[in-house]
Formats: C-alpha cells, sequence, structure tokens
C-alpha cells in the first residue's frame, strides 16, 4: 500500500524521530498504522499538530485472551488530513498503564481520554481533568470494567450511590446564579445534567455532565459473532442505526478483505441518504419548535413522518434498523419500490423549498436564529467538529468525498460549507445536506445495479482487525473492530461524531440568553447515547 502523501510528513517524522516507530503499511487499511514506543506517545500528537493534522479518536483494548496472564493493552490514536488516516499504536502492561495526554494539544481529546481511563484504568499524565467521567459511581476506584478480568455485569452494591460529590466549575461574582437541569428532562430525551452560570439571562458558562446512559457497549460486544456485533452496533446510537452498522460491518469486511456486490453498496448507500434525510427533516422541525414556530414544526414532523413510513414499506422498519448485515444487507429493494422511491423524493425536495420560502419571510424566526449560539471557526477547529456543526463553522469534513468508500467513490458529492457558526448557519447547512441527499439518492436509484444484494460471511483470520469510516448525518463515524482466535470479536469500538460536538455546545452558549438553549442545543443536537457507550 503506498503511503498516502498528506501522510507522509507525518510518517516520515516519526520514523526519523527516535521513537522506534515502525510504519506497518495495509493492517489498517485504508488508515497507515504506526508503531511507536510509549514515551513517545506525546511527540506524535506534537509533531501531528504542527502538521494540521486533526485529532480523531482515541481507544484501548486489553490484549488478553483470558484472564490467567497479566494485562497488555494496545493504546490507539488516528489522526487525519486530506482524507488520509494515520493510526498510532503502543503498548502498555498493568504495572504501568501511563502515557502522556493529548489535551494539552488537541481538545477533543479530553473526554475520550477520561473514558480510557474510567473504563481500561490508563492514566494520562498531564491531563487537566481527573474527574470520572462514564463509571459515575458503579464502579469503585480500582475497578475498571472494560478489562478482561471484570465480568460484564460487574460486581454493582445493591443500590448505587448518588452522584451528588462530582464537583462543577463554578463562575463567582456579583449576581451570579446556577441553573441546574436535569439529568431528567421533561421531554423523552435520554438524560444528561447541564450546569449554567449566568447573571440575569445571560449564560457565562455551562458544564456538562454526561454518561447516565452507559450501555457497556465495548464490554458486551466481547464474544459476538459478526451479525451479532452489526446488531449492536445499529443500537449504538438509534438515530443513526444504518451509519453505526454500516461503519462496524464495514471494519470487519475490511478486516476479512470480503468484496462486497455492487449493488449492495448501493443500497447501503441509499439507506444511509435515508437515515440523512429524515433526522435533518425531524431536526429542522424541532429548531423551529424551539422558537416557537408552530406551524412549522408540525410541517417539517409530517414530512419526517411520511418519509420514515415510506421506508418502513419498502425497508421492513422506520428506522431502517438491521437492514445492513455482515457482507451487504439484509433484503433486496423490490422493483416495484423503485418507483416510488423516485417520486417521494421529488416531492419532499418541492415541499421542502415550499416550506423554507415562507419561513424565510418571517422575521420573528429569523431574529431568533441569526447570531446565536455562534461557535467559532477555530472553536470548531480545536475540537475537531464535525457533520453539520463543523460545516458551520468553516470546517469541511466529509468522508463520502474526502475518503471516499463504495459507492461514493463513482459519484459527486458537494458539500455544503457556512462561516458564522450560529444556529441559522447549522440549520442552513441541513438544508443543503438534503438537497445533496436527493440528487444523490436519485444517482443511486438511477445507476442501481442489477446482481446480488449480499454475499455469505466468511470467518476471519485470527487476531484480524478492521476500521469503519462512514459519513453518518452527524459527521464522521469511526468503528474499530479486532476478531479473537475463536472469530469472535475482541474488541470492538464505535466513535460517534458527538464526542466532538457536545464539548461544542459548551462553547457556543456563552453570552447568549438561557431562553436560546433549548434552540442552541438542538442545533448542535449530540446524541447521548452515541457519546456514553
Amino acid at each position: 500500500m503506498t503511503l498516502h502523501p498528506a501522510l507522509a510528513p507525518l510518517v516520515n517524522h516519526l520514523l526519523a524521530s527516535g521513537a522506534k516507530a515502525r510504519h506497518l503499511s495495509d493492517q489498517l487499511a485504508p488508515a497507515q498504522l504506526i508503531l511507536v514506543e510509549s514515551d513517545a506517545w506525546l511527540t506524535v500528537a506534537q509533531s501531528a499538530r504542527a502538521l494540521d493534522f486533526r485529532w480523531v479518536a482515541v481507544w484501548a483494548d486489553d490484549l488478553r485472551a483470558d484472564n490467567t496472564v497479566p494485562a497488555t493493552f494496545a493504546v490507539n490514536a488516528c489522526f487525519e488530513k486530506g482524507g488520509a488516516y494515520l493510526v498510532a499504536r503502543t503498548t502498555l502492561t498493568s504495572d504501568h498503564p501511563v502515557l502522556a495526554s493529548h489535551t494539552s494539544i488537541y481538545a477533543g481529546a479530553d473526554r475520550p481520554e477520561r473514558h480510557v481511563h474510567d473504563l481500561l484504568g490508563m492514566v494520562f499524565e498531564g491531563h487537566p481533568d481527573q474527574r470520572r467521567w462514564c463509571r459515575h459511581q458503579a464502579w469503585n476506584d480500582n475497578e475498571f470494567p472494560l478489562r478482561r478480568d471484570v465480568p460484564a455485569a460487574g460486581t454493582p452494591p445493591e443500590r448505587t450511590p448518588a452522584d451528588h460529590q462530582y464537583n462543577f466549575l463554578l463562575a463567582q461574582g456579583s449576581g451570579v446564579y446556577e441553573i441546574p437541569v436535569g439529568p431528567v428532562h421533561a421531554g423523552i430525551i435520554e438524560p444528561g445534567h447541564f450546569r449554567f452560570q449566568a447573571v440575569g439571562e445571560t449564560v457565562l458558562r455551562l458544564e456538562e455532565r454526561l454518561a447516565y446512559t452507559h450501555k457497556g457497549i465495548e464490554k458486551i460486544a466481547q464474544g459476538r459473532d459478526a451479525a451479532g456485533l452489526a446488531r449492536l452496533a445499529g443500537r449504538v446510537s438509534g438515530d443513526s442505526t444504518v451509519a453505526h452498522t454500516w461503519a462496524a460491518c464495514q471494519a470487519m469486511e475490511r478486516a476479512t478483505r470480503l468484496e462486497l456486490p455492487e449493488r449492495a453498496q448501493f443500497l447501503r448507500a441509499l439507506l444511509c441518504e435515508r437515515e440523512r434525510v429524515a433526522n435533518h427533516l425531524g431536526d429542522v422541525g424541532a429548531m423551529l419548535n424551539d422558537v416557537g414556530f408552530a406551524f412549522g414544526a408540525m410541517q417539517f414532523s409530517r414530512l419526517r413522518e411520511i418519509w420514515q413510513r415510506m421506508s418502513g414499506d419498502v425497508f421492513g422498519h422506520r428506522f431502517m434498523m438491521d437492514c445492513i448485515v455482515p457482507g451487504g444487507v439484509a433484503r433486496d429493494l423490490e422493483q416495484r419500490f423503485e418507483a416510488s422511491l423516485q417520486v417521494q423524493t421529488d416531492a419532499m425536495r418541492e415541499q421542502v423549498k415550499r416550506l423554507m420560502t415562507i419561513i424565510n419571510d418571517l422575521p420573528s424566526v429569523t431574529d431568533r436564529v441569526r447570531g446565536a449560539g455562534i461557535l467559532k471557526p477555530e472553536h470548531a477547529k480545536a475540537l475537531g467538529c464535525l457533520g453539520y456543526v463543523g460545516r458551520a463553522s468553516g470546517h469541511s469534513v466529509d468522508v463520502r468525498r474526502d475518503a471516499p468508500y463504495a459507492p461514493y467513490d463513482r459519484l459527486e458529492v458537494k458539500v455544503p460549507l457556512h462561516h458564522y457558526g450560529d444556529v441559522n448557519a447549522r440549520a442552513r447547512v441541513r438544508l443543503e445536506e438534503m438537497a445533496e441527499s436527493f440528487e444523490l439518492m436519485e444517482s443511486l436509484l438511477d445507476d442501481l445495479p442489477a446482481g446480488d444484494c449480499g454475499v455469505p460471511w466468511k470467518a476471519p483470520l485470527a487476531e484480524a482487525e478492521g476500521l469503519g469510516l462512514i459519513e453518518g448525518w452527524r459527521g464522521e463515524i469511526l468503528t474499530y473492530v479486532r476478531f479473537g482466535a475463536d472469530a469472535r470479536v475482541a474488541c470492538f469500538f464505535p466513535r460517534d461524531p458527538s464526542w466532538t460536538t457536545w464539548p461544542a455546545l459548551e462553547l457556543l452558549i456563552h453570552d447568549n440568553i438561557v431562553p436560546d438553549f433549548p434552540v442552541c442545543n438542538k442545533s448542535v443536537n449530540g446524541s447521548y447515547s452515541g457519546a456514553d457507550l
């Protein structure tokens, strides 16, 4: 595998840096893999930052096949530039599981490193925040639930202690007061705690406390077969069930070098674009609801319902859950539905245009969204924000275009880009992404290949591993899968785009009024479940 030109400066620097780095070409294709000594971990991040690489993710893996030997861990960090990905890997032992933190160089590494520490006991030296992130009080200080010697059910107390001693950061001064919101909300959304510091109606600080929906995804993935992992991946974040399942299947298929029929790839893309449109329709309606425009909220909710009912009729599930399986798709697209999907796409395009003509003519709407919740481009870059959040703040990252995978490698994907970074810009990106999805779906249906919609799964070799990279509706999803000697899953790590956008909400709400928080929050719409593995 030829070294991507965008990666060459970083790889060559690390190979020559004295870090005892070793370059492995295609073990995690399409990413390049480089092995480094643990004491060079900080050098990797410093070099990547100097060359303007984006920090993508960190994850760790207990390499033991059983509990009879001391633990050895592989720690991975992924970086990206120009659509090229580099995974740096180092190994640690349980007697000294210490690495330098990347958070001082990449702000977006903050919560992911805390996640790894909580679940596996890695110590990231120099990390500015030592508070628990995802364990809350369900485990004691010396129990790390993702290690092999801890059962999936753990050893929970009869009643988990309340997490009342979490030290939220405080803003102090004359007139400053605190507003606690959650973790249980008035609606049907998942739990999450928001702690506001405000003066009058102006927000000075917001801090989030998430992980109330921690599900043990990485733990309960271990020992599953490929089909079982695909089903689990589809439940990482229910509104992204297609994209997460595709990313997991892509990682497994790359690990086994499994080639899919063209028809299966086209159908997967069709499912993913329908998921994108459904969620953007819902989000635009929800944002209109949060500024008090009930007509717009109801109309977009109506359109989303119509869209999802068609998905249920054609693919057997409103959210298209479990439609993607290892080796292809669970059911073929019947010819009688092809015309129906085309007709609906055309009709939806026109109805969205007509609604936006009405909405754009209403000062009562535009006054609430323009200039609200501004995420500065430099903040979006520092956090590595993805999807509509990043693109609304001047950062255009889209895997479909930048690192194209089948069938997008045969399509032209136009990626909208705005620079104002406010609620209005995030809404505009959604609307323009829908318009592009309509075009892509028409192309997919017009050029849909004949043939099979899947191939039989084949057992992976021992220790086979793969990396999935899919552009979901919130942005880039990275998924890592490693198989054990028994051809079952040994490690599964899905990185939802919400890891990058939840911290952005804390920044963009500064100096906004408290009543604007709902629309600012919805304009970001991070997934609680996607970040609470």
